[in-house]
């Protein structure tokens, strides 16, 4: 141990190897893969199995919010879970073994008989909820035996954008510009070869993080060193009402989350570059061009908070979010023909396009991921507050609220498209750009993410957890720690 490390820990923090946080972060990688790939089941299940629009995403709606049913008991397991193996290990591996088996189950419903098709999507859908709540909730809950360093904390935050944009970027192009372009379409041979390799990759970075939270998945690191503490299923309200740093980030996280979910719908994405810029393989594409200024925006943003605190970072964040797609949105509403930014003839169109379209999504990944480890200073204070060390609880309050606003994005999606007609099917690459679309393109993919970034902004004036804060609240957990050993 070095001595600036020692330095960090008499001082109240613990703190991580840079490879644990690096590789743990690898835990919220692992069920991303499963997210990216349920991006698709819209296409899945209208297009191979012959479900219709609007019942696919009344049922996603409803599943999402089935799915922060399940938080509350997924946090009560992680607080009462005493093992050999730690509270939070082995939670996340059932998670992931979980998730596979509902994958392979979900995606061979177009065998299932007509009668029995809705029934079975509802049942496998059900159980890779289940698996990937528990995954998540370790991603969260785990934040606070990870390190409780302020200039520590943030750096999860790096790994995990650079991390997501990678995999959101890469299966971008890996989607448009090599499985369509070999199946011909979203057919049944596109959905095997890439859920395989989503089953494979998460499997793999799953063990990863494993392994990283092992020497820090110890009773030493939890809280007041309690290895469980007293909870009911009644106490999740009183906890709530109680701690108003959660109930702000709830708000906030939730809109974010909502912003960047819309913004990574394939509906969106084809809406987007295969209709208004007229090439869907271009989403792909800008993917790839954008990762340098997306990254950019992600270690600027950890810089600062490593010095201003997580929360002026997550406004001033949103704020930039704001202004680059009300920008955006303007000036697709000024040009006389949107497709002219599509690369076909590059110039100041298509550099304002990239521009603006780059730090908007940015700021999309930034903020999600910023925010996960402020989850852990809200844990941190109801320990200060109350004693209690419930992480897993936290976690819970914090998926159910967030997920159930989240939950909104296909179901929005799906509705606004109906609106103007689209009810039997999403639109499609090629579809003609009609003046409704072009309208409610902008809206969904521009007008919706500023709307979220808005409400985040409002909430975060009532969030009182900044750097100074959170310094005397460490100081005291450690003061009250060290007399329960002496």
């Amino acid at each position: 141990m070095n001595n600036q490390t020692m330095d960090m820990e008499q001082n109240g923090y613990h703190t991580a190897k840079l490879w644990q946080i690096g590789c743990f972060a690898f835990n919220n990688t692992a069920t991303n893969i499963y997210m990216f790939a349920m991006m698709f089941i819209t296409y899945y299940a209208t297009g191979v199995a012959g479900l219709a629009v609007v019942v696919v995403s009344t049922i996603l709606t409803v599943m999402r919010a089935f799915d922060g049913v399940t938080d509350p008991i997924i946090g009560f397991i992680i607080d009462k879970t005493e093992s050999k193996f730690g509270k939070f290990r082995p939670v996340m591996l059932i998670g992931n073994i979980i998730l596979a088996i509902s994958f392979i189950l979900m995606y061979n419903m177009h065998h299932i008989p007509g009668g029995a098709l809705l029934i079975y999507f509802i049942v496998t859908h059900a159980i890779y909820i289940i698996g990937y709540t528990m995954q998540t909730s370790v991603t969260r809950a785990a934040q606070t035996v990870l390190t409780n360093h302020p200039k520590q904390r943030p750096l999860f935050s790096i790994f995990d954008s650079v991390y997501n944009i990678s995999l959101f970027t890469v299966g971008q192009i890996f989607v448009s510009s090599y499985l369509v372009a070999k199946h011909g379409d979203f057919t049944m041979g596109l959905f095997v070869e890439l859920n395989t390799i989503a089953v494979t990759l998460s499997g793999v970075l799953t063990v990863l993080a494993f392994v990283a939270i092992w020497q820090k998945d110890r009773k030493e690191f939890y809280g007041l060193a309690e290895l469980s503490t007293k909870t009911r299923f009644r106490d999740y309200w009183p906890v709530l009402k109680g701690n108003r740093p959660m109930q702000m980030l709830v708000i906030s996280a939730s809109t974010d989350k909502l912003a960047a979910s819309v913004m990574m719908q394939q509906p969106v994405m084809v809406m987007l570059f295969g209709i208004l810029l007229g090439n869907f393989a271009l989403s792909g594409t800008v993917s790839l061009i954008i990762i340098l200024p997306s990254l950019l925006v992600t270690f600027l943003g950890v810089r600062y908070a490593r010095t201003a605190g997580m929360k002026k970072t997550l406004v001033n964040a949103s704020w930039i979010g704001v202004v680059s797609f009300v920008a955006l949105t303007a000036f697709f509403l000024i040009v006389e023909d949107p497709s002219i930014a599509n690369f076909e003839s590059f110039g100041l169109t298509t550099i304002i396009f990239l521009v603006l379209y780059s730090i908007g999504r940015g700021v999309g990944t930034l903020t999600p991921s910023i925010v996960i480890p402020m989850i852990a200073d809200a844990s941190d204070y109801e320990t200060y507050r109350t004693g209690r060390y419930i992480p897993g609880m936290m976690s819970a309050i914090f998926s159910f609220v967030d997920k159930l606003v989240s939950s909104l994005a296909p179901a929005l999606i799906g509705f606004l498209v109906a609106f103007i007609g689209y009810t039997e099917e999403f639109p499609q690459i090629g579809d003609p750009l009609t003046d409704a679309l072009l309208y409610m393109t902008l809206l969904i993919a521009f007008g919706v993410p500023v709307i979220g970034w808005i409400i985040s902004i409002i909430a975060m004036k009532f969030y009182k957890l900044d750097a100074a804060t959170m310094q005397q609240i460490q100081d005291k957990i450690a003061e009250e720690k060290e007399k329960a050993v002496s």
